[in-house]
Parts: C-alpha cells; structure tokens; sequence
C-alpha cells in the first residue's frame, strides 16, 4: 500500500523525505515521488515509477533542496503506474498533495471540476482532491480551514498531506479511514502513514484519529476533530529498538504476534472500507472491469495459507455465488489441470516466495486464466512482481515460524474479495455487504476480547501436559480453523494432531476416542450448532475429553469431562476469524509447558523457498 512522509523544518528535508520513503518500501508501491517548497520560492517536484532507488538517482543527478516538503509512494488503484499517476500531484504549480486511500466519488468530482475549468493531467483520483482544494481556497484562504471544507466532500478512504507555495511555513493533514502520525521533533515536525518512516529524526508521536484534521508547522501542531473543534492528541515516546525485532514484554514471538492481531487487522481494513462497501479499487485499477468477468475462483496455497483459502471457499460460495475451487499448490502444479472458464487464480502466501505457490501461478499463466491475483504480506516479493492484481495484507514482519497475525490478515483479505466480487458482479444478497463492512470494523474489538481470554485458555492448556495426540472438530467455515488449530499445535509443541469435519466422526476418527485423547472443538451460535452438539454427545459416550471454544449465546456447559470456554458472539462470516485467536493461545500455552522452542521449532523454516 502507499506511504506518506511530509516535514517542515529549518534544515534541507530531501534527506528525511526518502530515507522515510525507504522505510516504508516493505509496503509494496510501483512509483514514488517528492514535492518540495525550494529555497528559490517555488513548489517543484520529482517522480519516478519503480523502486525509491530510481527517485534517489534522479535527485542525485539534479538535486531539489527545501525547508518543507512531502513525498509517496504509489500502489497504483486509479490509473497505470505510470509517471503522470505518480504523487505528489499539483493544481496551478501552487498546491500540492499526496494521498493513500480511494475516493469514491472522483467522478462526478473531476466532472464538476472540469466544468469549472481545471485541466487534469492524471488518470487518478487524487487529483481530484487538489483541484478541488485549490477551489476553495479562493473563498477561503486559510490553507487548513479549506481542507476542513474540501473533505466534507470527500467520500471513501483518505490520508492526505498538502503544501502550498502561498503558505510555505505549514503542512496540513487530514485522517480517514487511512493512518496518519505526526512525529515532534526540536524546532521540526513531521508527518508520515507509519511512525516506522520517522524513526530516524525522531522517537516521538501523536496518532491522528479517525476525522482529524492538523496544520503542522516548524514549531507547532494544530489539530481539530471531526466535529471542527481543537483538540489534543496524546504525545507517545518510542524507546529506541522498539520494532519487529524486539519481543518487547512477551516471551516469545510468537505470543507477541498473536495479541497484535487486532491492531493489524485494523490496519488491513484501513483505506479498503468505504460507508456501505468495500472499496474495488483496492485491488487495482482494473479490478471492478475484471471482476465483473469473473465467474469462477482458483485459490491456490500452501500450509497455513491454504487454510485461509478452504474458509473463503465457505464465503466465496455462500455469500457471493461464485464457484471455488481450493487446492494445496505442491499438488496443482504437478497435475492435469482442467481450467473452467472466466476463472480468477487466487494465490495466498505470507512471504510471496513460498516455492510451490510461485511455481503454481507461473503454471497458471500457461493455463489459459482469466487473470491473476495475490494476497500477500511482502509487498517486493516475486508473487507480487508477478500477478496481475495484489491486495497487501498489513500483517507487518511476523518473526516466529507459526503463522498467526499473517493468517488472520489473509482472511480479512479474502472477506474483502469476497464483497468485492459479489459487489461488482451483485450476486449479494440486499444488505449483506453493509452489514458485513459494519462487523468488520468492529471486528479489531472483537479480536481484543478474545484475547482477553489468554488466563482462561493458558489454565486449559495444562490438561495437554502430558498428552500426546489431540482431535479438533469443527463444521462448516470451521472445519478449516479446525484444521489451522490442528497445524498450529503439532508446529509448535510436536503433539500428534488431527483435524476433522464434525459429521466425520462416525466415519473412522472416533475410533480414535478415548479419556488419552482431548478433543477441541469450535462451536459459533450457527445452523450446525444442534448438529455438532451431538457429535459431542458421541465423543462423551467414548470416554473422550473435551475443550469447547463455544459462543456465549450457544448453551453449552461445562460438565464431566467437558470444558466450555465462552467466546464472544460475533456474526456468524466472520467466526472463522475470531475462532482462530484461542486455539493459536492453546497451541503456544501447551507448547510453553512441553518445553519446546516455541519461535523456531524443530524442522521448520519460515519461508519455504525450496520444494
């Protein structure tokens, strides 16, 4: 996704602006750019398609100097990612802006706009935002107090950073749906989409919130909220070294990553949601046309990735109509493979190097599909370079060998496809989408309270100290989180596991039954929930013992043998998600008491980039 970084200060910020540029390339872009006020009293501006490298050349060889400026990089959504898409973009050489997100109504905005005689010279919608701006501030010349009136037109997801030749002692910024921070420093202000751009001029920040408008000059930040009154915002100190690389209070990594996971799930939403729907454009320019063409999907994974692929099978064809087919990648690219037609290629990997899942997708390409997409962490990774489409997960580095923050984020990526197809193609049923967008942001809170329940499940997890083979259970979307807790538990604390649709019980596993065998089960309040209630029925007359994560509002209880845990309720879609959070507790909980090496177990490597 893109990135912003923006100072004012009373040295050159050339230097700052790309160096920040550079710390957001794990973002994934495909052009960046600089605009800066110059000591000779105008704007001017540098851009380049490709790597921050190509920017960094070209300044080298003409250098721009100035005290105020902003910079971006650019994940192409409206328009090629070609230079004259390239941020910053301009209105009359006088005001310039950089923005990540998506404005939905860019066009009658452009349309309106035109008519009053503004000339684009861009196929984006951010020009629209500059254009418009540069508008009101004929009536309204204060360059903070326009914004405030230019956004209150604005529909869709923005973060925005904007100068102006004819207030060079300033940069304003205004915040929605997409992340902004400003960094405070001595005699010198910043702004960037990820404190991560800012750490090497300064340790100090303030999170905008959602609706925040800021004018930040050399010597002060002004902000008001989105009801237009001033307010102040916190000032959060970094320690120096807090990043990925630092286990912080947590004993692990992995334990770390795991109680991330609302906060990057937060993040994989931001600039994606619009009021109602999500926003297409997300996916590409191209993506609403392809979209609309698509009449089947191929997801192709491997591991913990393929999980995430089986559950969006469940909402691919439950919520939006269209076929899916889920297959593990060391298999499809070794088999005869029949491509039904109009099929979009859904390739799902945390790395973007995983071997089979790359050699898949280049198998594909021979295939005859209809295009190509990747949901991805790595936004350089080959599987990204060679896809026709991307949607970046948010999940950031995930140090320990067990996926848990990548897969939660994969699966809000797939959700988003899953709206997005049924959006374009309207196969969804009336209100679905609106409600779903509505319960996604909530779901970061849900995500919180399943933490919540660490204590409970570390309590739970002592009755696998000296067992070593477990059965999980699940029905429906469930079955594959089933099959994720099981992966999750045999990684990490080398317990023999296995995982089952509930009805299959009958059909072999519960041979397997009996008081040395725990048996975990997840149980949302859905239409399997009788049904699984007598599979558990069936595992109690075998002796077996069992630990069900069940929803509050399901009516299971605690009793001889059986161990309920209380989940909070959550819409029946987005289940999968908020199930996975106790069985990653578990597996790590168990694996703490077994004594294994919880972040980098045995035999396993975290990227497979080997067949």
């Amino acid at each position: 996704m893109c990135g912003i970084v923006g100072a004012v200060a009373e040295r050159n910020v050339t230097a700052i602006l790309l160096e920040g540029l550079k710390r957001l390339e794990y973002r994934g872009y495909d052009s960046a750019g600089v605009a800066l006020f110059s000591n000779a009293g105008v704007l001017e501006r540098r851009r380049r398609v490709g790597k921050v490298n190509e920017l960094e050349q070209s300044l080298a060889g003409e250098p721009l100097a100035g005290r105020l400026g902003i910079a971006h990089t650019r994940w192409a959504t409206h328009g090629a990612p070609v230079e004259q898409n390239a941020h910053p973009h301009f209105s009359s050489d006088e005001l310039a802006v950089v923005h990540n997100g998506i404005i939905e109504n860019h066009e009658p905005l452009r349309a309106r706009l035109k008519d009053l005689g503004y000339v684009f010279t861009s196929d984006t919608d951010t020009e629209v935002i500059v254009h418009l701006l540069h508008h009101k501030l004929q009536d309204t010349p204060d360059l903070a107090a326009a914004l405030k009136a230019t956004v209150k037109e604005l529909h869709g997801a923005y973060g925005l950073a904007v100068i102006s030749a004819k207030q060079p002692d300033r940069l304003v910024a205004a915040r929605s749906g997409s992340p902004l921070v400003v960094g405070l420093g001595l005699g010198e202000n910043f702004l960037a989409s990820d404190q991560l751009a800012l750490r090497q001029v300064t340790d100090r920040f303030m999170y905008l919130e959602e609706g925040d408008i800021a004018e930040i000059r050399r010597d002060s930040v002004q902000i008001w909220n989105a009801a237009g009154l001033p307010v102040e915002r916190e000032v959060v100190q970094h320690r120096e070294g807090a990043e990925a690389a630092d286990k912080g209070e947590y004993r692990h990594f992995m334990l770390k990553e795991i109680h991330e996971q609302p906060k990057v799930v937060q993040r994989t939403l931001e600039g994606r949601l619009g009021q109602e729907q999500v926003l297409v454009q997300a996916f590409g320019p191209q993506a609403a046309e392809l979209f609309a063409n698509v009449r089947n999907v191929q997801i192709v994974a491997c591991g913990t990735s393929y999980h995430a692929g089986m559950v969006a099978r469940y909402w691919l064809e439950g919520l939006a109509g269209i076929p899916c087919q889920v297959e593990v990648a060391s298999e499809f690219r070794y088999r005869k493979v029949v491509v039904q037609p109009d099929t979009l290629f859904v390739s799902i990997s945390q790395s973007g190097e995983t071997a089979d899942t790359l050699a898949a997708l280049r198998n594909a390409k021979e295939l005859g599909f209809l295009a190509s997409l990747a949901i991805c962490n790595v936004g350089i990774s080959s599987l990204v370079r060679e896809s026709d489409l991307t949607l970046l997960t948010q999940a950031g580095p995930e140090i320990g060998v067990a996926s848990t923050k990548a897969f939660t984020t994969q699966l809000v990526a797939l959700m988003l496809l899953t709206l997005s197809l049924g959006q374009v193609k309207g196969t969804l049923e009336a209100g679905v989408e609106a409600e779903l967008v509505e319960e996604l942001r909530r779901l970061p809170t849900r995500l919180g309270e399943a933490l919540a329940m660490d204590s409970t499940v570390e309590k739970v997890a002592e009755l696998f100290a000296e067992k070593n083979h477990t059965l999980f259970l699940g029905r429906g979307a469930q079955f594959p989180v089933a099959m994720e807790g099981a992966l999750k538990l045999k990684e990490i604390s080398y317990i023999h596991a296995e995982a089952y649709p509930a009805g299959e019980l009958k059909h072999g596993p519960l041979a397997l039954v009996d008081s040395d065998m725990p048996v975990v089960t997840v149980a949302p309040n859905n239409e399997l929930l009788e049904k699984l209630k007598s599979n558990l029925q069936e595992v109690r007359a075998r002796g077996g013992e069992l630990i069900v994560f069940a929803d509050e509002q399901a009516g299971l209880n605690n009793g001889v043998g059986t161990h309920v845990i209380s989940m909070p309720h959550i819409v029946d879609a987005l289940a999968p998600i908020l199930y996975t959070i106790p069985l990653q507790l578990l597996s790590y909980y168990v694996a703490v008491l077994k004594g294994t090496d919880v972040d980098q177990p045995r035999n396993l490597a975290k990227s497979v980039t080997v067949e």
